[in-house]
């Protein structure tokens, strides 16, 4: 059976790709393993690599604002990356790094059997439609091959560099809380009642 928490120590005892040689902290994620919400982003940065923990930098500060703007707290959620280690410079992780790192991923998912996972950044985006550009589908609730229900928007970077892109990614996180009362509605298992409501 796996755990966050046993998922979590794979990650940071991780050497399968290059990536672990660089780094000095892996990142596997956290909060919640009952919200039913996964925020996915792209690979850590150098403060998650710093402190070991996802979206703590400018990215992260912006992140915070979205997230609690919605009535949320990061606690509410779980946060995580297509890739768990830094990679060099900040490049682009490469399509072999996110392959060998997707089985942590898997995992995790697996346990949380998400709701929804919104997907910040094409990066994030192409883990499940690897031909769909941002762009055109941010916004957008698809489902993916695996069962996932997936809405795409811009990563909280975009936005910092582009800040007309922000009252997009505040009209998807609104999309995100109504997605997820909609489930709290519609669902009325046990597993779903262990799960906070959003307002």
């Amino acid at each position: 059976m796996f755990t966050l928490e046993n998922i979590a120590d794979s990650v940071i005892r991780c050497s399968l790709c290059p990536l672990h040689a660089t780094r000095n902290h892996a990142v596997p994620g956290e909060g919640s393993a009952h919200s039913g919400i996964v925020l996915l982003g792209e690979g850590p940065g150098y403060h998650e690599d710093q402190q070991g923990r996802p979206f703590v930098g400018a990215s992260g500060n912006l992140l915070n604002e979205l997230i609690m703007s919605n009535n949320l707290k990061r606690s509410d959620l779980f946060i995580t990356n297509i890739v768990k280690c830094r990679p060099p410079s900040n490049r682009d992780p490469s399509p072999d790094e996110i392959a060998t790192c997707s089985s942590h991923l898997n995992h995790q998912l697996s346990v949380i059997k998400p709701s929804v996972i919104m997907t910040l950044g094409r990066h994030a985006l192409s883990n499940f439609f690897p031909n769909e550009l941002i762009s055109k589908v941010r916004g957008k609730v698809r489902q993916s091959t695996n069962g996932y229900k997936i809405l795409p928007t811009y990563h909280p970077a975009a936005i910092l560099r582009n800040p007309s892109l922000r009252p997009t990614i505040e009209q998807d996180f609104k999309t995100l809380v109504e997605m997820a009362n909609q489930v709290h509605q519609n669902d009325d298992t046990p597993e779903s009642r262990q799960l906070p409501m959003f307002s």
